[in-house]
Order: C-alpha cells, then structure tokens, then sequence
C-alpha cells in the first residue's frame, strides 16, 4: 500500500480507514494486482484487480489554512476548508472506487467527500460528491451523494462506477459554524478496482484452520419493527449487526450515553445505536459500507483503524482471522446455495468470519439468525466463498485496533 502525502499539514502519523459497503448493493471493490502494475493477474478470473491508497492522512482543518469560503447548508452559515489530494493511477483502467474516511465531526459540523477521474488520454470527470458526513444526526442528517450519473461515471451509494479510468483524485471539504469547533479528518483512503468475470475454483485452506476469534454473536432479527426511521431492524440491519459485532469483540462499543433514548430492557441496545449512526438519509437503510467503516474508526479512535477492501479469496480472509482479526464480508446467494443459513436466500447479506474449521471450513457470526444463540454457523468453504466473490468480488470491512496489527498484505490490499 503506497502512502501519499501532498501537503505540508499532513504529518506521518499512520492511520488507515475502514468503510463497509450496503447489503444489497454488492458492488464495491478493493484487493490488488497480482502481477507488475497496467497487467492483468493470472487469476483473473477468480480475483479482482485492486488497489488502495491512502490519500490523505491526520489531516486538521482548519489549521493553519484560512477557511477558503463560507457556505449556507443544513439551514446554517458554514466556514468551509478544503484539500485535494494529487492524481493517483493505480496501474490499470479501473471501474469502481470506494472511498473510506475516519473523522470526527463535533458539534454541527461535518465533512464532503468528492472524487474526479482522469482517462488514460486526459480527459477529466466532474466531481461527483460520495457523501456528506458526520458522525451524529442532530443537525445534519449524514447522506450519499444520489446518482450524478455524468462524464460516464455514477454514484451508487458508496460506490463511485464508472467506464474504465486511469486516475482519480479525492476532494475533502471542512465544514464549521464560525467559533465553533472544526471537523478533524485523521485519514481518507479510496479503493479502485475491476471485478472479474467470476469467482474461480475454491481455494485451499491455509494458515487459520482451527482458529476461532471470541466474537461477541448479536441477531439483527430481534430488533425486527424497532426505529423505522432508521431502517426498522430485522432483515435491514444485517451491516450495523456486524459492525456492533466486530466492536464488540475489540471492547469499543458504545456506552450506554450512547443509547440512552432506548427502551429499558431492550436487548442488545448497542445495535440500535449502531443502526442510527450508520444510517443514510439519502439510501435510506443501514447498509451503507463507508458509513459503518467511518463509524468503526470513530469508536477505535486512534487505536485502531477501519477500511473497506476486496480479498482475493478466503486465504485472505485467513490472513487476518489468524492474526486476530474478524472480517465482515459481503455476500449474496439463492435458494439452497448455502446450506444452514438461517434464511434461505439473500440478494445482500453481510456477517463476520470469525474463524476455520480444521478441514477449512467457515465459521460466521450470522447475524440473520433469529436469535443471539443460533448466530454461530458453519459454512461450506466452497459454497460460502461462491457467495462471496460472485456477488462482491471479495468485498470486505477489515477493523482492527492497535493489539491485532495488520499482518503482512500479499499484494497490497490493506
């Protein structure tokens, strides 16, 4: 992973972001190309070509910069900085990118992230807005950026397609009422890629057989009818499920001045909060991969980090379980391709890989299950990995704090 650092107000303090991507909209991308950059991997056909880069990292606004305009949103008057990261060309004409961010936003303030594209030949997108965040709901309701379907590109959700460009560069806007308190950016990371045409033969089980990480097990099910403003839990809150999963397991939950507002006696109250502060007002759901990411690395703090990324294959997945590490993954599958799920179909699913059996099977925390003791499964690495990389390429929220380092990366994907 090649670190940028365009401008003096960002120092080499390393932090890496985390994003997860929306059940149901499977389309993001991060892994790396396997050979020299601009070819195309032997296992194309099995692996996306991927590539992550970390744009822009510990970035303080305003700083030592002059706010660059005001501006009137929300119903209130902003003060607004921004930065622009350099072009970056990963190496082959890529059709998605995703970008992850770890801020904090206090008060009413909050962030714009932007991208552009630049084609081989020169010619230049217009930015396109990924998102308008911040990490609590008071004053601005956070939201993606809607479709801008132009120049060839659009955004869907989280994720930024386009025809096949060569580079883009990222766009981070600032925004604070005059004497209040300024948004901090501790890292923005985009992922680019183009998914293969398939999945590819099954891969062989590898370094994490037998290990199992104690993952704390939470059901999405049981909170079926709560807050429909915020989704309405069950089936739509597979992605905050995970998420609240995945922290609970690094202790960094949310404490109960976090969820105060809900219900005495409601089980598992941490979900709900999840849920709330995951939401996107514009995709109206929960599954949203870059806001579950940017609320993880908000928990962390500076402990940890949290991105989205693409794996090759479940020997990546592997990688980061033997190392103490779970990740959330995107999945999709029809009737009987995947048995012992606790629902017989899905078009966009997420859960956690906590673990491999000593034959190399996969063990999950599924949050589809209709309760907190049936949320462990085992799944068919054939059919599981099947699911995975035909509906996602791969996709995955990889969060990790300061105890569980990210082991060595094949070929730069995280």
């Amino acid at each position: 992973m090649r670190r940028i650092f365009p401008h003096p107000v960002v120092s080499l303090a390393s932090l890496v972001v985390a994003a997860c991507l929306v059940a149901g909209v499977l389309t993001l991308a991060v892994g790396r190309p396997d050979g020299a950059a601009g070819t195309v991997p032997r296992a194309v056909s099995a692996a996306a070509v991927s590539d992550r880069q970390v744009d822009l990292e510990r970035f303080a606004a305003p700083g030592p910069w002059k706010p660059a305009r005001t501006r009137a949103k929300f119903g209130r008057t902003y003060e607004v900085a921004r930065w622009k990261s350099p072009w970056v060309s990963p190496g082959f004409d890529f059709t998605e990118l995703i970008a992850s961010w770890s801020a904090r936003t206090p008060g009413s303030s909050w962030i714009e992230v932007e991208v552009r594209g630049r084609s081989a030949g020169g010619a230049k997108t217009s930015w396109d807005v990924l998102a308008r965040w911040a990490a609590k709901d008071k004053v601005v309701k956070r939201r993606s950026g809607g479709t801008q379907a132009d120049d060839g590109t659009r955004v869907v959700t989280d994720t930024w397609r386009t025809a096949g460009l060569a580079s883009y560069r990222l766009r981070v806007a600032v925004h604070h009422e005059r004497g209040r308190k300024a948004p901090r950016v501790d890292l923005v990371t985009a992922m680019t890629s183009r998914l293969p045409a398939t999945s590819g033969p099954t891969s062989t089980p590898a370094v994490a057989r037998g290990v199992e990480l104690a993952v704390p097990r939470y059901s999405q099910m049981i909170h079926s009818g709560h807050y429909p403003q915020w989704g309405g839990g069950g089936e739509a809150w597979c992605s905050p499920t995970s998420t609240a999963m995945v922290l609970g397991y690094y202790g960094r939950l949310p404490g109960p001045g976090s969820y105060g507002w809900v219900p005495g006696g409601h089980p598992d109250p941490w979900v709900d909060a999840t849920a709330r502060l995951t939401y996107d007002h514009a995709y109206r759901g929960t599954g949203n991969w870059t806001f579950n990411t940017a609320y993880a690395a908000r928990r962390l703090g500076a402990a940890g980090e949290a991105f989205v990324t693409r794996l090759r294959d479940l020997t990546d997945a592997e990688l980061l379980v033997q190392a103490g590490i779970p990740p959330v993954i995107s999945l999709a599958f029809a009737r009987g391709e995947l048995a012992g799920a606790p629902i017989s179909s899905s078009n966009g699913h997420l859960l956690v890989i906590v673990g491999f059996t000593t034959t190399g099977d996969v063990i999950v925390n599924d949050p589809a299950a209709s309760g907190n003791d049936g949320v462990r499964r085992v799944y068919s690495r054939a059919q599981l990995e099947r699911a995975w990389l035909q509906a996602s390429g791969g996709a995955a929220n990889v969060v990790h704090d300061a105890a569980h380092p990210l082991p060595p990366a094949p070929a730069g994907n995280w």
